[in-house]
């Protein structure tokens, strides 16, 4: 009896410690730490903020897409693939917050590791991305983020302050109210 009570505790434990919920996690800026049922959730203190890359590319419609036009907005930042499960239930949640922040923040999407365009071309238009995505088949993009700060899953959404640096880098899937949370904090 007295094992099953230390199994039954540890558990609790356990299941308290996962759904602390991603206000635990943003309070402490630098740790990173299991933030929800859907992502990870890293805070970095402005002191400690990377510089992101110089990221530009072509977008999945042809346009020239620059970070550095972005400087004096918040950006938000989402490494997505049409071939992933997770991309494609956040993508409303994006959507959605993209129309809350409105055109003071600026959203670009990430499409990476599909050799052509209209898979990912399709899933923009099934869940009405309302934003570009800068089309990155060979992963080069990523390549440019620093190691604390590199997009490492797919998805991985980046919140990158008005100056340019990564205030905020959620691994996996990102819900609405955590992605305004984390831009109202970058701002």
């Amino acid at each position: 009896m007295r094992c099953l009570l230390v199994v039954f505790a540890g558990a609790m434990l356990t299941v308290t410690g996962c759904s602390s919920g991603q206000h635990a996690t943003q309070a402490r800026p630098g740790h990173t730490g299991f933030a929800s049922s859907t992502g990870n959730v890293t805070v970095f203190a402005p002191a400690e903020r990377e510089q992101a890359p110089a990221l530009s590319g072509k977008t999945l419609d042809d346009k020239t897409w620059s970070l550095s036009d972005q400087r004096g907005k918040v950006v938000v930042l989402n490494v997505w693939g049409s071939w992933c499960p997770p991309c494609r239930k956040e993508a409303p949640d994006l959507v959605a917050a993209a129309k809350e922040l409105g055109p003071s923040v600026r959203f670009i999407g990430l499409n990476t590791r599909e050799l052509t365009k209209p898979a990912p071309r399709r899933f923009v238009a099934e869940l009405g991305l309302t934003y570009p995505s800068l089309f990155d088949p060979s992963g080069k993009l990523l390549l440019g983020f620093g190691k604390q700060i590199r997009p490492s899953a797919i998805p991985t959404t980046l919140v990158i302050d008005k100056n340019g640096k990564v205030a905020a880098r959620v691994l996996g899937e990102v819900t609405k109210q955590t992605l305004i949370e984390l831009v109202n904090d970058a701002g």
